[in-house]
């Protein structure tokens, strides 16, 4: 195995002190140019990479930006990703995107190891609902600012859409549509995201002079299709079948639509669906797929530049203040809820 080449093999092959090697890596322009050269064809021709781990623990300040979410699988946390990436690469960090898989216990695992590798600050969408792996987190000072979360009881920042809006959004359109019977395939109800969108159902409801009972919950362990290919068998097994159908994300409705065109159940006909997120694979469905839109991008580059600001204020150029950045969802209709009643 190839001996790994350090700062003192530079410096001997350069003819140099370790702390000229040193000054060329950090601070180039307080050395002398021929100098600077001739470490530099030292550095290129060892192959010499500097310990990022070391330096980190010499300033005490990592380059990497940590990114928690709950489901890498599904689109929208990938464009969650692709933002915050972008914005952190324009500041000349790296991203640690790991994925909790909606359990608490990895959740905790890997703010664990964000806290051992001493990243500069972390992104987060909770799977814990208690809370507790958060309070532990914030024992290491490493700020954090919550996505997809509002970050209720803490002074952290978090940035957020207005999913009880959304909710509403939904099965407004569904009742504006002539639908009184309706479905709700509401994914892990511990998660906050899937109680706010049903509140908002429940509250369009209301404002059209309907109950609570107009609304039958089918919820899911996962928010994925093969979930929502599980409630569409559900809900075909229903004596009394709604006519409509709202999913707390665009891949249970995925499913719901693969369950329904399977058993020969007409979208939007005898069935109508409204999804949630809007990721790219909603409007390429079979029937395309009327869906609420979250601007993920934007989540994650605002998340990205509030924590930022926050791993900036110790330089004294900004002060930072928390915030919480609600955003608002908007209705994307296609043809899944185009049926006439």
């Amino acid at each position: 195995m190839a001996q790994s080449v350090g700062i003192k093999d530079v410096a001997r092959a350069a003819g140099v002190s370790v702390g000229t090697v040193s000054n060329v890596i950090n601070r180039p322009d307080a050395v002398a140019t021929e100098t600077r050269a001739r470490v530099q064809s030292a550095i290129d021709r060892l192959g010499y990479v500097r310990s990022e781990s070391a330096r980190q623990l010499r300033a005490g300040r990592s380059r990497i930006m940590g990114l928690l979410v709950l489901d890498m699988g599904n689109p929208f946390f990938v464009d969650v990703a692709r933002g915050a990436e972008r914005t952190a690469r324009d500041a000349g960090l790296g991203v640690m995107v790991c994925n909790s898989a909606q359990s608490a216990g990895e959740e905790a695992d890997y703010l664990s190891l964000f806290a051992e590798q001493r990243v500069r600050g972390v992104l987060l969408t909770p799977a814990d609902a208690t809370g507790r792996n958060i309070e532990t987190f914030r024992r290491h000072n490493i700020p954090f600012v919550l996505v997809d979360r509002v970050a209720e009881g803490t002074t952290e920042c978090s940035v957020s859409v207005d999913d009880v809006a959304g909710g509403a959004l939904a099965v407004r359109h569904l009742v504006d549509a002539g639908h009184r019977s309706i479905a709700y395939v509401s994914g892990p109800p511990a998660l906050n995201q899937v109680r706010d969108r049903r509140t908002g159902a429940l509250h369009a409801l209301e404002e059209a002079g309907l109950g609570p009972g107009n609304l039958r919950e089918l919820p899911t362990e996962r928010l994925d299709v093969a979930a929502g290919r599980d409630a569409g068998a559900r809900l075909l097994g229903l004596a009394d079948r709604p006519t409509a159908v709202f999913c707390a994300n665009d891949l249970l409705a995925l499913g719901v639509l693969q369950a329904m065109y399977a058993a020969g159940v007409g979208v939007p006909d005898d069935l109508a669906i409204v999804g949630y997120d809007d990721i790219e694979f909603a409007a390429a469905a079979a029937v395309p797929l009327t869906s609420v839109r979250q601007p993920a991008v934007t989540m994650g580059t605002l998340a990205a530049e509030m924590l930022l600001e926050e791993t900036e204020e110790e330089t004294g150029t900004k002060r930072h203040e928390h915030r919480r950045v609600v955003l608002q969802p908007e209705l994307v209709v296609r043809r899944s809820s185009l049926s006439a009643r």
